[in-house]
């Protein structure tokens, strides 16, 4: 059987208020974001930093007139070292959790936060 790619190649997670959405994730996730929308659009988008060779997926924060945050429907998972270590700083950055760091058996640890915009994301870390 021949190994697949990985299901999810982008996702993207809207916000209302991009400058506090912007300082939310790359004070959590310690990671710089990066402006990807076309010169002259309607919308905003930060992209999070990708590999186009390593696994995984990346995406963005989107401004967008038409679509705005939501705490219901797909729920994204961000990887980190320790989950643990994130839902700290989600507290420190205006962010709620929801569910804290816990066991889910074998396949490691998984939080539950809201962030600045009210949007629900999950953690996920094998330690």
């Amino acid at each position: 059987m021949s190994a697949l790619p990985n299901p999810v190649g982008w996702f993207e997670i809207y916000v209302a208020d991009m400058a506090r959405a912007r300082r939310f994730y790359e004070a959590v996730f310690q990671r710089p974001l990066a402006p990807l929308a076309p010169p002259g659009a309607d919308y905003e988008m930060l992209a999070f930093a990708m590999d186009g060779q390593g696994s995984g997926a990346s995406g963005a924060l989107v401004r967008h007139p038409m679509k705005g945050p939501s705490d219901g429907g797909t729920l994204v998972y961000f990887s980190c070292a320790d989950c643990a270590a994130e839902c700290a700083r989600v507290l420190s950055h205006g962010g709620t959790v929801h569910q804290p760091k816990h066991s889910i058996g074998p396949f490691g640890f998984i939080a539950i936060v809201g962030d600045s915009e009210g949007n629900v994301i999950g953690l996920h870390s094998v330690a």
